[in-house]
């Protein structure tokens, strides 16, 4: 029995690792204008952050289509039996529920499984990961959707919002705490656990800030991971400033006797560069199956 995956482009697979590993994904709509775009397809990363520094331009992300979920579930199907589809948390985004009912069609039954594993970003794309060792070792895609299902929460984000402007545009801070924070440079710290997006901690300055994201994941790993190190992966994640992001990366590597080359690090996707804005930066720890998989 053949198993592919499928997800979404909120886990920031690039270009040449979804060959690699042959991983099908669905692309999620950056509106701008009104107008649909997506990411490395129509629309780089250096055109999204000149976009949107312009403050008349209406930016916003939005569920895939329909049409786009079932063209690549059908791609996926022509040469494998079977598909899990494992998308962004259901915590976040409707697409997940949508997929379901989608999954129930008889062309589909038996042959698509859901996948909400709660998680988003470089954790979802530990998920993925952590599927293709799971088809190695034999499972069968009932049995890998109950693993990422129970092991949703083996993960943390933590990410230092560079500027307020884009919570404050998505109604998650009001325009004068806006104001007051840019005023006193406060630089706000989210969390991202199982699905959910909670401030963690508001800080004064980048460097305060990124002390504390530190700080945050030494916690969680000498705490809730602290039986389980082993199997304890690292991953960063920035939105434009990759410099910033290389300097952290170091010093992750020293805090945590990890080598650089396993720290995963790439861009955040689009569909969260559009709440956070740019200078953002996160790191997540996520419990892997084999942590080898993902530095093949």
């Amino acid at each position: 029995m053949s198993i592919g995956i499928v997800t979404d482009d909120n886990a920031g697979f690039p270009l040449d690792e979804r060959k690699r590993i042959g991983l099908y994904v669905i692309p999620m709509p950056i509106v701008i204008d009104g107008k649909d775009y997506f990411e490395n397809i129509d629309l780089t990363h250096e055109q999204f952050y000149a976009l949107q520094a312009d403050d008349k331009r209406n930016i916003h992300t939005s569920q895939p289509a329909i049409g786009d979920i079932f063209r690549v579930w059908d791609e996926a199907l022509e040469k494998h039996d079977q598909i899990l589809y494992i998308g962004m948390s259901s915590g976040l985004t409707g697409t997940i529920d949508t997929a379901k009912t989608l999954a129930q069609d008889e062309k589909y039954l038996g042959k698509v499984f859901v996948v909400d594993n709660h998680r988003i970003s470089i954790t979802l794309r530990d998920a993925v990961y952590d599927a293709y060792e799971l088809i190695r070792r034999g499972k069968t895609a009932p049995e890998i959707k109950e693993y990422l299902e129970r092991t949703g929460h083996d993960s943390m984000i933590y990410i230092m919002v560079d500027t307020l402007k884009y919570l404050k545009k998505g109604g998650r801070v009001t325009p004068a705490g806006a104001a007051l924070g840019s005023a006193l440079n406060i630089k706000p710290i989210l969390k991202i656990d199982g699905g959910k997006l909670d401030a963690k901690s508001k800080q004064i300055g980048t460097r305060s800030a990124i002390k504390n994201l530190i700080k945050f994941a030494k916690e969680d790993y000498e705490g809730m991971f602290a039986s389980i190190k082993d199997h304890v992966a690292f991953a960063i994640a920035y939105t434009q400033n990759v410099e910033r992001a290389k300097e952290f990366r170091t010093t992750i590597s020293e805090t945590f006797h990890v080598p650089e080359k396993d720290i995963l690090m790439d861009p955040l996707s689009l569909s969260i560069a559009v709440h956070i804005g740019p200078g953002a930066l996160a790191i997540a720890l996520t419990v892997l199956v084999d942590k080898d998989e993902r530095t093949k």
